[in-house]
């Protein structure tokens, strides 16, 4: 068959392949669901659903040595040759390299260059850098057979309780739209080939904001509202990723509310996806729900109904229907192919649209050259995951997201007494003299994390939403300590936590977006210079969170510190 043919052009191979598939091995194609290595999940192995729904896209979760990691590619992408067609399977993943402990939305670095948050990518604000830290990833994804970012998250966290901010670059459309370019580029190059990674670009349009900063992956968070008229902002990121050649899209869960397009998620939203997306910006890439928008499920062991927000009195037929006519080429989270032939079979839906999105996601899969060389070599990926040059620029990113609030006594000298909380001990013995209590010391170092209100799901539990004050009981004993000895503060701030009673007793306040202790003391005791600046404001009281506009940047009265501030040494 001619699609087996690499000097043939990417159309040619793409036309012949189309006309000798089945109906089912079309199905399969637009299905794209989660994968371990092992098999450790309750649910179908990759092997199944190669062999037994016909699928060739998995989202690979966990994490493993970069040897073992190769060699569970490369054994899929044997499984996959196999088949009638052998059509090469693509493998995508959440983030890897950054500090997230979120599972839902990310992956532990592992193996791989750990690199401050996407926040912290923002906070230090250099192009340069953040095509730098792309491609560093982008070598490392490579060298263990992941094709597909299931990346950049250029939502803008116009909402501060939005569990998902961290993973933003902020609040601000311009800063987000330099960026993403950059990240792009570092990850797909000029344009997409064989030495590229796609990006899967989310959430258009738009997923910062929320209503009361609730996320969408549970029923309670599904409404995104937009009092302040603004939701056009939101798209400017997206311009700026279409500019960049982003090869796919995933929309967001969210139903938009009191606007001009359907109450209905945006991933079965025709309105967003063909009007907008399609037509109005002519982007004919790959577009991919988020995942599990058809069934229910079990996640962790927590019951998650489908996230089909707007038409839950559907049918997973009925929404796969709905969702093919918005305009989406593939399910993601899902491994449901029969009701993609069930709609076709019974006249619902015409192959001729199929067909439309098979050649979209066989295309990428050619132009990645999966098609003609799949395999990787797990000593390469020895060599190249975690390379001692890569987890350097990753610790000293983490140093430069640093954000200097507050300042009286930085840099520390060396040597002197230290009382620690929050920060490893024997790390903190190379750097100054630790005791036992603050009143031994010279100043007390003490690291804190934006609080949040914990939910009772296992699932659930990993998104921190609701206030973002510090309860009056850890406020009244930080006051104590503060009291006991000059106290130098350092707050990870995965969402905007408001602490004004802590900064005002601290002898210096640092806002951290993803930073290791040995990153962190570095900048405490000048080895390295903080060089962030806020990627979103921090608000001054929880009152003046209420009462921001959900859809406006830097929109809560009076900040405790504005966007863009920051100090430096």
């Amino acid at each position: 068959m001619d699609y087996r043919d690499p000097r043939l052009s990417v159309e040619r191979r793409v036309d012949d392949l189309v006309g000798g598939m089945t109906l089912e091995e079309k199905a399969g194609l637009l299905f794209q669901t989660m994968v371990a290595m092992g098999d450790t999940m309750p649910r179908p192995s990759a092997a199944d659903m190669i062999d037994g729904q016909l699928m060739n896209h998995f989202n690979l979760l966990g994490s493993a040595s970069a040897r073992e990691m190769a060699e569970w590619s490369n054994a899929v992408q044997e499984r996959a040759k196999a088949t009638r067609l052998g059509i090469p399977v693509t493998i995508s993943t959440d983030p890897r390299n950054s500090f997230s402990g979120n599972p839902g939305a990310a992956i532990m670095a592992g193996a791989f260059s750990q690199w401050p948050e996407t926040t912290g990518l923002a906070a230090i604000g250099d192009e340069a850098l953040v095509e730098k830290f792309a491609d560093i990833a982008r070598q490392e994804y490579l060298a263990v057979g992941i094709r597909v970012a299931l990346h950049p998250q250029i939502d803008l966290a116009t909402e501060p309780r939005w569990a998902r901010a961290n993973a933003t670059f902020g609040e601000d459309a311009e800063l987000t739209s330099r960026l993403v370019k950059a990240y792009i580029r570092g990850f797909q190059g000029v344009r997409l080939g064989k030495d590229s990674v796609a990006c899967m670009t989310k959430h258009f349009p738009g997923g910062g904001p929320q209503k009361d900063g609730e996320d969408p992956h549970f029923a309670y968070g599904r409404e995104q509202v937009y009092p302040g008229g603004n939701f056009d902002y939101h798209l400017k990121p997206f311009e700026a990723a279409f500019e960049a050649g982003t090869s796919q899209i995933m929309p967001y869960y969210g139903m938009p509310v009191g606007t001009q397009y359907e109450e209905v998620g945006f991933g079965f939203n025709k309105d967003v996806i063909t009007g907008l997306l399609r037509e109005r910006y002519g982007f004919d890439g790959i577009v991919c729900t988020d995942w599990g928008l058809l069934t229910d499920d079990v996640i962790m062991g927590q019951q998650m109904p489908a996230r089909a927000w707007g038409v839950e009195r559907l049918t997973p037929l009925e929404r796969a229907k709905k969702a093919l006519d918005a305009g989406i080429d593939q399910f993601g989270g899902e491994a449901c192919p029969e009701l993609v032939v069930e709609l076709v079979r019974s006249g619902q839906v015409a192959e001729e649209r199929i067909d439309v999105s098979v050649r979209r996601l066989l295309r990428e899969k050619f132009v990645l050259g999966l098609f003609d060389d799949p395999f990787v070599d797990p000593d390469r990926a020895e060599e190249i995951v975690g390379r001692a040059d890569s987890v350097q620029a990753g610790i000293e990113a983490q140093s430069a997201s640093l954000t200097l609030l507050k300042n009286g006594p930085l840099p520390l000298a060396e040597g002197i007494r230290v009382y620690v909380e929050g920060v490893d001990t024997e790390t903190a013995a190379g750097y100054g003299t630790v005791v036992a209590t603050p009143e031994e010391a010279d100043i007390a170092i003490v690291r804190l994390a934006a609080p949040y209100e914990p939910r009772s799901g296992t699932f659930e539990s990993f998104f921190h939403a609701g206030g973002l004050a510090f309860p009056e009981v850890e406020i009244a004993r930080l006051r104590v300590l503060q009291g006991m000895a000059d106290t130098v503060v350092g707050v990870y701030l995965e969402r905007p936590a408001v602490f004004p009673e802590i900064a005002e007793g601290a002898a210096a306040v640092l806002g951290d977006f993803g930073a290791n202790d040995a990153a962190f003391l570095d900048v405490v005791f000048g080895r390295r210079s903080p060089l962030g600046r806020l990627p979103y404001e921090l608000p001054r009281s929880m009152a003046a969170v209420e009462a921001s506009r959900s859809d406006m940047p830097y929109d809560s009265a009076d900040p405790l510190y504005p966007f863009g501030y920051g100090l430096s040494y």
